[in-house]
């Protein structure tokens, strides 16, 4: 089968994979203050919809539902040009690869938005809260109870398949979910209209939602919010039980499956062969 050419409105596959390390290059040289505001903004808007997610399975009983919604979290993300660290994932590290990036760049350009997460996560975890339990007089109500359910089965749901079976599982389930994200990502540079971006985006990510893959974003928020709301959940069981190795294997994902794997495909030998030296950049 030829490949797909580029035209007026479809990029081709090979010219996706290079706008990969321009766009990755133009992540990597972003001040620390540019990244942290987008990624703040994009955690608002991943916790509005994982609530949206949440109010559609409650309300119709399926949890599929869910899925069928939750991408209009990266579509807006992407069309705004806001940051999401699972993107940066599969971009920065492909960037450094290719000489456009220096390494100590993947590391700070994935640090901030990480940190940002944390902030815009947390924030918008006690915005669920007050608007979900009303001011916590209503900590049964039925999205309540389903980010509880999730936050458990995401942190005590390991721990009680032990060290080894438990860390083992929930970090194959990261790197499988920020393969499909991060390839969310890439789908929205395969158009040049906002209706094919959009539908492009919203194929991988149904499919990592409605297989419940492990995504340290979304995780960031939903189990703060689930202790807010009364889960029996504390600090150790959600970052040693999920948000570390969560962010361990989305970075592999990303990095190795995406990235990489991409390149690969497209351009037949591995990134880091005949790389380019990259440009010294002040931040």
């Amino acid at each position: 089968m030829s490949e797909v050419l580029t035209t007026h409105s479809t990029v081709s596959p090979t010219a996706v994979v290079d706008e990969m390390v321009t766009t990755g290059a133009y992540k990597a040289a972003r001040p620390a203050r540019k990244i942290m505001v987008q990624a703040i903004l994009a955690s608002f808007v991943f916790g509005a919809v994982t609530l949206l997610a949440g109010t559609v399975a409650t309300q119709t009983g399926v949890n599929f539902t869910g899925a069928l919604v939750f991408p209009m979290a990266l579509v807006i993300v992407i069309l705004l040009g806001l940051e999401l660290v699972t993107s940066t994932m599969g971009l920065v590290p492909l960037a450094w690869w290719r000489g456009q990036a220096r390494g100590v760049d993947v590391f700070r350009a994935i640090g901030w938005a990480l940190l940002g997460h944390i902030i815009g996560c947390g924030i918008f975890a006690f915005v669920a809260w007050a608007t979900i339990t009303e001011m916590g007089h209503d900590l049964d109500a039925p999205v309540a109870v389903w980010i509880r359910g999730l936050a458990e089965h995401k942190t005590h749901g390991y721990q009680a398949l032990g060290v080894g079976a438990g860390l083992s599982l929930v970090f194959l389930r990261a790197v499988l979910c920020n393969w499909l994200v991060s390839l969310g990502a890439v789908m929205g540079m395969t158009s040049r209209t906002t209706g094919g971006k959009i539908a492009a985006i919203w194929l991988p990510i149904t499919l990592f939602f409605g297989l419940q893959w492990e995504h340290s974003v979304v995780n960031l928020f939903v189990i703060p919010a689930a202790m807010l709301m009364g889960a029996d959940i504390t600090f150790a069981d959600w970052w040693l039980w999920n948000e570390i190795p969560v962010i361990l294997g989305n970075l592999v994902g990303a990095a190795t499956l995406t990235g990489a794997g991409l390149w690969l495909a497209h351009h037949g030998s591995m990134p880091w062969r005949r790389r380019e030296v990259a440009p010294r950049v002040r931040h």
